[in-house]
């Protein structure tokens, strides 16, 4: 059995001085993972700044062009990690020679280095590889995945379980790329990373049983399928079953489009261009300022003259009221007014008996006759509940006789007037009840 053949061109760009630019030149095969790794230290080196200490950055475009390739990515985490160019080319690239400008900023020095990779692309077609699979892988980013000790282990992993005679990384994309979320910056959580192999013989039994029945229908409750190669992976590898794809090549209908003719990209002759006339005829603006303003403010004036009219002329008034009203009606509401006049006018100068709330009451502990608690003439919102005796203006003494035969003594209560009756007379009517 073949070895497992994996052609992975892993390089350090050995950057200058933006004075002295130097090329360097691979060789890639398309359909086939392929990285470049670029060191920041060498960057910082060559900018004259500290290796250990200097953010160093770098921008990646092609040549002629301020962005990369389609089929090209670049990732750099950090301004003190190295970048990595990484990417598949595709068959439509091969035979061209593609050249990519380094260029490294150092952020402290602020001076630059640049560096021209060249990226040879050969054809891969003597080695067809139509069955392709392509894992999730949970616990990795890209960057860890592209050195060739870990991608080695997985193809090994692979190859175990595949069995095949020839494998290859075909492509390997980070799980931004496919719309994933950015992971929290806790417990060492990775974002994931897509990695696709091809193979030359048909998938295994393992490979299949994801796509049984009883694993569809875990997949669908959210739940971890039972595969029975998980084991092999699961030392350094955690891979998401449920999002495993498995692609035959060979039953792929392809489907074919017919582009269309592009031309020559000269516009027909339409005989000569005539501009317009320098004499241009003059325009009469009355009519239009008639549409749009007379006849809006004429309709206007005709609605404001009938809403006056309607309100300022159409009045009935008092009198015209009273003619139309009965005249048995009129005089029963005369009557009505009449009498709550005269009711109201009564009501201000009776004189009745005060109701108990109004007269004097004893004390419970002493004994002593007290004022009312709510007089005509206080202001009861602010009156306590039990008044204080001493220092009373208008106090009234009077005689309260001692139990068992004894002496009398003088108790007093504050004398009020309401509605001109004393509060004398308040007593006495109270003690007559």
């Amino acid at each position: 059995m073949r070895s497992v053949g994996c052609f992975i061109c892993l390089s350090v760009a050995y950057l200058v001085s933006s004075a002295d630019v130097k090329s360097e030149a691979v060789a890639w095969r398309n359909s086939q993972i392929h990285s470049y790794f670029i060191n920041r230290q060498r960057a910082a080196v060559r900018t004259n700044g500290d290796a250990s200490n200097d953010p160093i950055t770098f921008n990646t475009n092609l040549m002629g062009y301020p962005d990369r390739p389609g089929w090209l990515r670049y990732i750099q985490r950090t301004p003190f990690s190295d970048g990595v160019l990484y990417g598949s080319p595709t068959a439509d690239h091969v035979g061209k020679a593609t050249v990519i400008e380094i260029t490294a900023y150092n952020r402290r020095t602020f001076e630059t280095a640049r560096h021209n990779l060249v990226i040879n692309i050969i054809s891969a077609d003597d080695f067809p590889l139509p069955y392709q699979a392509e894992f999730f892988i949970k616990n990795m980013n890209v960057e860890e995945m592209l050195a060739s000790e870990i991608l080695g282990d997985f193809l090994g992993a692979v190859k175990n379980v595949w069995q095949p005679e020839r494998l290859n990384a075909i492509n390997i994309t980070s799980a931004l790329d496919r719309g994933g979320r950015v992971p929290l910056p806790i417990n060492d959580l990775k974002e994931g990373v897509y990695v696709m192999v091809g193979a030359d013989v048909p998938f295994s039994s393992c490979l299949k049983e994801v796509e049984t029945p009883q694993n569809q229908l875990r997949c669908s409750q959210e739940m971890e399928p039972l595969i029975s190669c998980d084991k092999k992976f699961r030392a350094q590898f955690h891979i998401d079953w449920c999002k495993i794809s498995l692609v035959d090549i060979t039953k792929v209908v392809s489907v074919s489009k017919e582009k269309p003719d592009p031309g020559s990209g000269v516009l027909p002759d339409m005989g000569e261009y005539n501009p317009p006339s320098d004499s241009l005829k003059s325009r009469d603006y009355f009519s239009d300022f008639l549409v749009t303003l007379a006849v809006p403010s004429a309709v206007a004036l005709v609605l404001f003259i009938i809403l006056g009219y309607i309100m300022c002329c159409r009045r009935e008034g008092v009198e015209k009221r009273n003619m139309q009203t009965p005249d048995i009606q009129l005089v029963h509401h005369s009557s009505i007014q009449k009498s709550s006049k005269e009711l109201r006018n009564m009501s201000k100068n009776r004189e009745i008996s005060w109701p108990l709330s109004t007269l004097p009451v004893f004390h419970p502990v002493s004994g002593e006759i007290v004022p009312p608690l709510h007089p005509d003439n206080y202001e009861t919102t602010s009156m306590p509940l039990m008044q204080t005796q001493t220092n009373l203006q208008n106090q009234t003494q009077i005689p309260q006789q001692q139990p068992a035969g004894g002496n009398y003594c003088m108790s007093t209560f504050r004398r009020l007037e309401v509605n001109g009756i004393p509060e004398e007379r308040k007593l006495t009517e109270a003690q007559n009840l």
